[in-house]
């Protein structure tokens, strides 16, 4: 018990350190440091520059036959929570008449805000190794949220397949997912000054993710929040349910150590600032999207030692 409890202490220690990052986002937006434009073009640098090199930099290991195994052992887990997330979504909100409420409801319950926090929590929590293994969570969420994810909020419009197939492979997180695959199966090392340069880039990935996300937490109008039934129901599964079948699944497939870890920590996280983008984008009301994401950010501090006070009790 006392192994479990040291676990905890030390991911509440990190969530607490990313939630005090986050207060000096808002801090920065309440004293006019950062503007919608300025939180727009930090977004891109990190989803687009910092997190590719990130992926790049977290492959750079000898080559092993035993994590490619727990790799693709990640890859088919991770798959099938993804499926299980979207027929169980789909199952319980398609009753909901309310078809912007619906869509949001839908992607906000399957999709998480793993890039912005979960990849900084597994870096400071396992380093390097940790964000090995949370690159096959993330390409997953790249995949699905592009395709599924698209379509939630796209449903009146024509999808043209090749768009969508390019805005995946052409996605700089699958292209640098690619590179450092090629990078760990040939045990490849970067030129000192590329490796370097990559390291330095890397490292502002957790201090600028929490303060976007502070600034947009900052925008957040409180009066405006209003928790329906289908709301509160898209927090508990996604910030409770999910996370929990994530490591079911995971212990089915004999997945231990950091990758297990990993791999629920990336599925624990909150919902995704994508739901508020893609409702903005189809012209839907946007108040219960900010409501799902604000609020679900919020229960993350309890929500995720609560799930891996789950999983410890269960392995």
């Amino acid at each position: 018990m006392g192994e479990i409890i040291m676990d905890l202490s030390l991911l509440f220690g990190q969530i607490i350190l990313m939630f005090a990052l986050m207060l000096v986002g808002i801090l920065a937006n309440k004293v006019k440091f950062m503007h919608e434009k300025t939180a727009s073009d930090l977004t891109n640098v990190l989803l687009y520059i910092v997190s590719p090199c990130l992926i790049v930099q977290s492959f750079q290991k000898p080559y092993s036959a035993n994590r490619i195994h727990i790799f693709l052992l990640l890859v088919v887990g991770v798959f099938l929570v993804y499926i299980v997330q979207i027929v169980v979504s789909k199952v319980l909100f398609k009753g909901l008449y309310d078809h912007n409420l619906q869509r949001i409801v839908k992607y906000g319950s399957i999709y998480s805000n793993a890039g912005f926090i979960g990849i900084p929590l597994a870096s400071s929590l396992f380093g390097s190794t940790g964000v090995f293994y949370a690159v096959v969570p993330l390409a997953m969420f790249n995949i699905f949220n592009w395709t599924h994810g698209v379509k939630l909020f796209a449903s009146d419009s024509e999808q043209n397949l090749i768009e969508k197939l390019k805005s995946i492979l052409f996605n700089p997180n699958i292209i640098a997912l690619f590179v450092g695959l090629m990078i760990f199966a040939f045990s490849i090392r970067l030129p000192s000054f590329l490796n370097q340069m990559v390291g330095y880039i890397s490292s502002i990935n957790t201090p600028v993710s929490m303060l976007v996300i502070g600034n947009s937490l900052a925008n957040i109008v409180f009066k405006n929040f209003r928790l329906d039934r289908s709301l509160t129901l898209s927090l508990f599964l996604r910030n409770l349910v999910y996370p929990i079948v994530t490591s079911i699944i995971m212990h089915v497939f004999g997945v231990t150590g950091v990758p297990l870890a990993t791999a629920i920590l990336m599925m624990s996280c909150p919902v995704g600032g994508m739901v508020v983008l893609f409702t903005l984008q189809v012209h839907g009301k946007q108040e219960p999207a900010i409501t799902l994401m604000a609020v679900s950010t919020m229960l993350s501090l309890i929500t995720i030692p609560a799930v891996f006070l789950f999983n410890n009790l269960l392995g």
